[in-house]
């Protein structure tokens, strides 16, 4: 019965070699769902409910899975480019009207990793590669928009999934422990991420929530005269936050009506905690986005996974200075350009 804590993975940037079964990281909505006969509930990786946002899957699901069973997987959409996680994030929106018509326009689909029950069996104390092989025969069949996500035991396979998949969207490769029971949340896996680095205008910062130092660095990258803001720098130690403070202080007395963001912080200041103008959190309805405005001349050295679109997917990670580069030089020319990968290809990949 739910809710179910998932289990989780930690970061490695080595692909570990040994009794693993490799799969592709997807990008999406984790999600483990809990079907009963007609009755169909997905619950979250927090354990918050997701079933009244995607009507359309909940209807795949009834059509696909074991009369009953708990299956863990990822609400992913499938966009032109690849995965699109942005389009993910507005279906969660309080108006059914709302959610019905998003479910027609952009229609989810629901990757499965992971058989925790089917009938009368639970499974979580069962050896993963024993669960892989009962999830490969209760799915055997099944169709879009309900897939299963291949799995390879090829460290040489999981190395071209890697690169290759990256092209259309996915986040790197997951490794798991064929003998490992399901660990509720517990970090029992593997992921190995993609990870590169650019240097980026910090044109703002806000403060820490528990109002003790800086917070998170707000970053941009030149548009040809424009500057965008394209993600933030944040998860610095109590410590590093108070470091940050000074750092930033020459940096503070911008002009607001000659700052390329200054229209913004005026609104979303205005407004208290509006989503307005940079996109406000859809998990977290309090949370408070005023910031305050740099000058755009510092330039930072930060890590990240990937873009999505034009914005950093995940947070960025903090590098270093960098006093020998001129603001305009931050461009998105620097970027690599990863080719472009049909996710049929993913979701055709045989297991080996």
């Amino acid at each position: 019965m739910p809710p179910v804590a998932p289990m989780l993975a930690k970061l490695t940037r080595q692909l570990p070699v040994g009794p693993y079964l490799y799969e592709p990281k997807w990008d999406g909505f984790r999600c483990i769902v809990f079907r009963d006969g007609a009755e169909v509930e997905l619950g979250s990786r927090n354990e918050r409910p997701l079933t009244r946002y995607f009507p359309e899957v909940v209807d795949a699901l009834r059509a696909s899975l074991p009369e009953r069973c708990v299956v863990d997987g990822e609400i992913v959409i499938a966009g032109a480019g690849g995965l699109d996680f942005d389009g993910l994030q507005q279906r969660i929106h309080p108006a059914a009207s709302r959610v019905q018509m998003l479910a027609r326009a952009t229609p989810a689909s629901f990757v499965a990793f992971d058989l925790l029950a089917v009938g009368d069996d639970d499974l979580r104390a069962v050896g993963f590669a024993d669960r892989r092989g009962r999830l490969v025969g209760a799915l055997a069949g099944v169709s879009a928009p309900v897939h299963l996500t291949p799995a390879t035991s090829r460290v040489d396979v999981a190395r071209d999934w890697f690169s290759r998949f990256e092209g259309a969207g996915l986040d790197g490769v997951v490794v798991k422990d064929v003998a490992t029971p399901y660990l509720e949340d517990q970090r029992a896996m593997w992921k190995v991420k993609h990870e590169r680095t650019a240097d980026f205008v910090v044109a703002g910062f806000r403060w820490h929530k528990s109002g003790n130092g800086v917070g998170s660095l707000m970053l941009g990258l030149f548009d040809r005269e424009q500057l965008r803001h394209v993600g933030v720098i944040g998860a610095f130690s109590g410590a590093r936050r108070g470091e940050l403070v000074a750092e930033l202080a020459p940096y503070r007395d911008p002009v607001p009506e000659s700052h390329p963001w200054g229209q913004w912080a005026s609104m979303v200041d205005d407004a208290g905690a509006s989503s307005r103008a940079g996109g406000g959190s859809r998990w977290n309805a309090g949370k408070d986005l005023r910031f305050e405005l740099l000058r755009p001349e510092l330039v930072v050295e930060a890590a990240f996974e990937h873009f999505q679109g034009s914005r950093l997917r995940h947070t960025a990670q903090f590098r270093r200075w960098r006093p020998d580069r001129e603001a305009p030089s931050c461009t998105f020319d620097q970027l690599e350009v990863v080719p472009a990968a049909e996710l049929a290809d993913v979701f055709g990949a045989e297991d080996t």
